[in-house]
């Protein structure tokens, strides 16, 4: 339905120990495809709750136009489940299957309605999201997390919803799987409410909701025309922020001057008073008279004073707090044509295919490692880790350190700081050092000083990448699992600047197209049916 909407008025809610998450949020969001950003912990996934009606507000009204369906970002399912049981069509297809037996009893007929072409809708949308030939009666604990989420996807969208709500769609998805989501939302005709930190995804939107500061902004194209439009808001207020900055120090300069030539007034006039030998009385009322003039213009200096900085303050709430990494990494540098990594025939578990594959790291090459979800890709890195041996197949290692980062991040003591932390990767580095270089990750004074264990995902990501890049020895060859997920739109971009001072060589496993661009990638590779072979950089979608 093209009125299809959501309007939220004074939108409030609170967790039950009284922190508060949204007050008197106002908004609509209309027909067409909405990308919802903002960093995380701002309540993105709280407000899709409140909107799909499992959470409650405790103030205001949520009116959603049409039906409305959820795709959450962690998906309530039991592995004891089969595939038509998720979509929710498991009773409509046993009574179709009587039905066609001969049992023709008006029960069978009730629970089948409208929706004799269950099946055919079904294999159809299934085959869209890319799960071509997945039976009804398989079970969910056979399937990847990639193949749940589509699953899950399509399983609201057989619900055909007018409004749509997605969490984080793409977490867990490989390429191929991304791109049949983005060919589906593509021909998407309702209203779509899209939580996101997937770029190539947010580039496909209509318009951008900007969750923060207490309110929803909305921007007018996709991600890229957002990001355009941020960078010119930022540019003016930098300048209102300098402009203001000058206003102060003139304001205090001439309520400096302006003290100063009271306090000479008074001066000269005291003497004058004296040689000129008029009655006490007299002299008195004309010093008081001074001092009151003095006192005004003061005072008028003052109030200048304080409405410059109210407008350096309200300029200053107009600046964005996203700081960005400014790194020099030059012992993690790596001598072009060095072998870092040779390994030849390896084979684990069975895995890959019957000769093993093949793999070198040379100097500071930037390797993207793709390929299906289960192709055997983690595996891969803890191989060339050396935390997995190989069951067959021949290895070689440079000297320099290799450094892994899983997709956990667990490579962090929780129960010590970041400092601590820091202080046991690099031991022999003084403290100041120390404390400065993690100045550049961002930790600053008592930050430096918090326990890994309540760190946010983007925290805990600079801290571990300032362990790791400037432990002792620095490493030469960096692994990285799936870095981006879960991490906001703004870590990712400090991800980004740390792996731009990277001067070694990386083996990075991602399925964010953009990202693997913007970290100079200069070398993929594809690994697919037990065979891992070099691959062609994908085509930039100009029309994202």
């Amino acid at each position: 339905m093209s009125d299809a909407s959501v309007i939220c008025s004074n939108l409030s809610f609170s967790w039950p120990d009284d922190t508060p998450v949204f007050d008197g949020l106002s908004f609509t969001v209309p027909a067409g495809r909405t990308g919802l950003v903002a960093p995380n912990g701002a309540g993105k996934s709280t407000l899709l709750k409140l909107i799909a009606g499992e959470l409650q507000p405790t103030g205001g009204s949520v009116t959603v136009l049409g039906t409305l369906a959820h795709l959450p970002q962690s998906l309530p399912l039991t592995s004891g489940l089969t595939v038509a049981e998720v979509l929710g069509i498991a009773d409509v297809v046993r009574a179709i299957d009587a039905v066609e037996s001969g049992d023709v009893a008006e029960d069978h007929f009730t629970v089948i309605g409208d929706d004799w072409d269950i099946e055919e809708r079904t294999r159809a949308q299934l085959d869209g999201l890319g799960l071509d030939g997945l039976e009804l009666d398989r079970g969910l604990d056979t399937l990847s997390g990639g193949q749940i989420v589509s699953l899950g996807l399509a399983a609201q969208l057989l619900k055909r919803p007018d409004v749509l709500l997605l969490d984080e769609p793409t977490n867990n998805l490989d390429l191929d799987a991304r791109h049949k989501l983005y060919d589906v939302l593509e021909h998407w005709n309702g209203c779509l409410l899209l939580v996101s930190h997937d770029r190539a995804l947010l580039d496909r939107m209509d318009r951008i909701a900007e969750l923060g500061a207490g309110e929803l902004r909305f921007f007018g194209g996709d991600f890229t025309a957002y990001e355009e439009a941020v960078r010119a808001e930022q540019e003016v207020a930098e300048k209102n922020v300098r402009n203001a900055e000058q206003e102060v120090k003139r304001e205090k300069r001439e309520l400096q001057q302006a003290r100063e030539r009271a306090e000479r007034r008074a001066s000269n006039a005291a003497r004058n008073l004296k040689s000129a030998g008029l009655p006490r009385i007299f002299a008195g009322n004309m010093k008081r008279g001074a001092q009151e003039s003095a006192g005004r213009s003061g005072q008028m200096h003052a109030a200048r004073v304080d409405d410059a900085r109210a407008r350096l303050d309200e300029a200053g709430r107009a600046l964005r707090d996203e700081q960005h990494l400014t790194l020099d990494l030059p012992d993690t540098k790596v001598p072009a044509g060095r072998t870092l990594f040779l390994g030849e025939h390896l084979q684990v578990r069975g895995l890959f295919a019957d000769e093993g594959v093949d793999l070198s790291v040379r100097g500071p090459e930037r390797i993207a490692l793709t390929g299906p979800n289960g192709a055997g890709k983690t595996t891969l890195l803890r191989l060339v880790h050396g935390d997995l041996p190989a069951d067959a197949g021949e290895i070689r290692r440079a000297d320099g350190r290799v450094a892994y980062l899983s997709q956990r991040l667990d490579l962090l003591d929780p129960a010590l700081s970041v400092a601590e932390n820091f202080a046991a990767f690099a031991p022999h580095r003084p403290d100041s050092e120390r404390m400065n270089l993690l100045a550049r990750f961002l930790f600053r004074g008592a930050r430096a000083h918090l326990p890994v264990g309540v760190l946010s995902g983007g925290e805990l990501l600079r801290a571990t990448l300032a362990c790791v890049l400037c432990a002792e020895p620095a490493p030469h060859l960096l692994l990285l699992d799936e870095p981006t997920n879960n991490l906001d739109l703004v870590s990712v971009g400090q991800l980004e600047s740390a792996l731009a001072s990277y001067m070694g060589a990386f083996l990075v496993v991602s399925h964010d197209e953009r990202f693997l661009r913007r970290i100079g990638v200069d070398r993929w590779l594809r690994l697919a049916d037990g065979r891992l072979t070099d691959a062609a950089a994908p085509e930039e979608d100009h029309d994202a």
